[in-house]
């Protein structure tokens, strides 16, 4: 299974292409919503051995006939070569569709949002032949939505929220308002947001909460993440009631266990390890006895 924050931060706006115009409003530039939407190819390759490849490439067709061609980029840090591919992909699609190109760079970082947000000129100093302003969401201009109905009044900015606020120290709060609100949605809505969050929060310690919030908030349907990540959460479960029998036996022959072993005997992950510290339990002369070798 894929856990990218990358993957998650540009797919949502495959899975949601009608996003890109609430995103924009957010951002203070007007889109209108799409009348129809087309999924393009990624490769920008040309004939010479280099490929390019955007992440994600949209035709946006709206009621005033303007179509837009938006390429969505997810950047997890700041790249100085990255302006200039930017720059080649908004002239490669200009000249290839003859349609008006959009660049969105979403971040999870706002050093990095910040970076990208910055005008590039290209050109002579004097007289710069281009400027690109690729718009960006990130931590800093994304909304907080921390309140289960705001949540519901739009499913897929909420989730695209919620990974751009990976890590932020609300991050809890903005999750379970999120699996909070995923209760209502039939598990068809539910299950891809739960993916993408999972993706988009790849290790970042958010994602240990959005695990356990799935495990238990969203028990009642059934995907490959929610499956696994309750999997997960039993095994957990398993090793904890495995050290809570270690420290039992010891306790209840009268034996002292100090701060450190209990700390080693509910640190352990390992239920083999666990099962043979309990076994020299039941025989052992101390606490620290169960961790020798005999």
């Amino acid at each position: 299974m894929v856990s990218s924050p990358h993957e998650a931060m540009h797919r949502i706006f495959q899975d949601y292409p009608g996003l890109f115009s609430r995103v924009s409003e957010v951002l203070g530039v007007g889109f209108a919503p799409p009348t129809a939407v087309t999924v393009m190819p990624t490769d920008l390759t040309e004939a010479r051995p280099l490929e390019r490849r955007v992440d994600t490439l949209l035709r946006l067709d709206s009621e005033d006939d303007e179509s837009v061609l938006l390429a969505v980029e997810a950047q997890g840090k700041k790249d100085p070569d990255k302006p200039a591919s930017w720059a080649y992909y908004a002239s490669y699609l200009h000249s290839k569709y003859r349609l008006q190109p959009m660049l969105l760079v979403v971040c999870q970082d706002r050093a990095t949002a910040e970076w990208a947000a910055r005008p590039v000129r290209i050109g002579p100093r004097q007289w710069p032949l281009l400027t690109l302003r690729p718009l960006v969401a990130g931590p800093h201009n994304m909304p907080v939505i921390s309140d289960p109905a705001e949540v519901g009044k739009d499913l897929a900015l909420a989730t695209l929220a919620a990974v751009t606020h990976g890590r932020d120290p609300d991050a809890g709060a903005i999750l379970k308002a999120v699996s909070t609100s995923l209760r209502d949605a039939p598990a068809e809505i539910a299950a891809p947001i739960v993916e993408l969050i999972s993706l988009g929060l790849g290790k970042l310690p958010a994602a240990a909460i959005w695990r356990k919030l799935v495990a238990v908030d969203l028990s009642f349907y059934k995907s490959p993440i929610s499956e696994e990540l309750r999997a997960e959460g039993r095994a957990e479960g398993e090793t904890r009631r495995a050290a809570q029998d270690v420290l039992d036996v010891l306790e209840a022959r009268g034996l002292d266990v100090p701060d450190e072993a209990r700390e080693q005997i509910t640190g352990c992950g390992d239920p083999e390890i666990l099962r043979r510290w309990l076994l020299r339990a039941v025989t052992a002369s101390s606490a620290e006895d169960i961790f020798t070798e005999v």
